[in-house]
């Protein structure tokens, strides 16, 4: 167990090493994400692993050979797949012969974002994100198809509850400090969300780190404590509201006679549509990417769980 801390604390210095490296290679975006997922996201996952597993392994005489061999199969024809892309780092690219200097030169005048990266996600590629949030969306969906309808042994159980009530009865002082960082956290991850025009961040760094509190509120003071706050119910229709606001700005802008996902459409001043359309649609990520990662979290810290056994412990 000790080994596994140690495996996680080290993943999460090299998270944080490589957003160092990224605000060094003036990537500042990809930074950030980094460290919200890399270090923390990521982390706090690995602890809830570690809490939950036990000392020794299951045996298990399932061989999944089909899997293994699509897997193989699908590997070879991506790999197969590069050798036609150009070199690392060639400046003879396309992409920095065309779209780069289109992006670098013109994307001030046309969408009138100081933070080239939200034009680029937001905007120029818009349709393209809709696409990640729409995949984000979908396994947020999948976990909670497959993880909801667990249902484990009373000695399983058991390691549950003591996941959901020793670590936050016995450690009085985190639970203080917990409660005066979590409004902080939470207003940072408010400040990405409608600041990522101006500065780094945006809708996924945003729902992460907004997500991220919620985590440490859980681990801190149980999961029964957390269900109470935080209605799941309501959290899997704001997944849903995410990803149908940000489809609704591409079918205004279609009703509007403008192509889909172009904001001119959504004001008479075109920087302006661009401006409105661009707050919309990283809202949208940022509730779709919070709600799935919470979606995700109770479902697998919580899979061990019966009906019966989550009524008793809240009464």
């Amino acid at each position: 167990m000790k080994d596994l801390l140690a495996v996680a604390m080290l993943l999460s210095i090299y998270g944080l090493l490589s957003a160092s490296f990224f605000v060094a290679m003036d990537a500042v975006d990809v930074a950030f994400t980094e460290a919200s997922v890399g270090a923390g996201i990521s982390t706090l996952l690995m602890l809830v692993a570690i809490s939950m597993t036990g000392r020794a392994e299951h045996p298990s005489r399932h061989k999944p050979l089909l899997a293994l061999a699509v897997v193989i199969v699908t590997g070879s024809l991506l790999i197969y797949g590069t050798l036609d892309m150009p070199y690392f780092g060639s400046a003879e690219a396309p992409i920095h012969q065309h779209i780069a200097p289109r992006y670098i030169n013109d994307s001030m005048q046309e969408i009138g974002v100081p933070n080239i990266v939200t034009s680029v996600l937001a905007s120029y590629r818009a349709f393209d994100t809709f696409g990640e949030v729409v995949v984000i969306f979908t396994a947020g969906m999948g976990v909670l198809a497959l993880l909801s309808v667990v249902r484990r042994s009373p000695v399983d159980i058991a390691k549950i509850v003591l996941f959901n009530d020793a670590m936050h009865e016995r450690h009085l002082i985190l639970r203080i400090v917990t409660k005066i960082m979590i409004p902080f956290i939470l207003l940072f991850a408010f400040y990405v969300q409608f600041h990522g025009d101006f500065g780094p961040g945006g809708g996924f760094q945003a729902g992460v780190i907004f997500a991220s509190a919620i985590f440490v509120y859980t681990m801190l003071f149980g999961m029964n404590t957390a269900r109470r706050v935080i209605n799941q119910s309501f959290i899997q229709v704001l997944a849903a509201i995410g990803v149908l606001l940000y489809g609704c700005v591409g079918v205004v802008s279609l009703f509007n006679g403008k192509k889909f996902f172009d904001y001119s459409a959504l004001a008479i001043d075109p920087v302006a549509g661009q401006h409105l359309g661009i707050l919309f649609i990283e809202l949208g990520v940022g509730l779709t990417v919070a709600s799935v990662m919470v979606i995700i979290f109770f479902n697998f810290a919580g899979r061990n769980e019966t009906p019966r056994n989550s009524d008793k412990q809240d009464l």
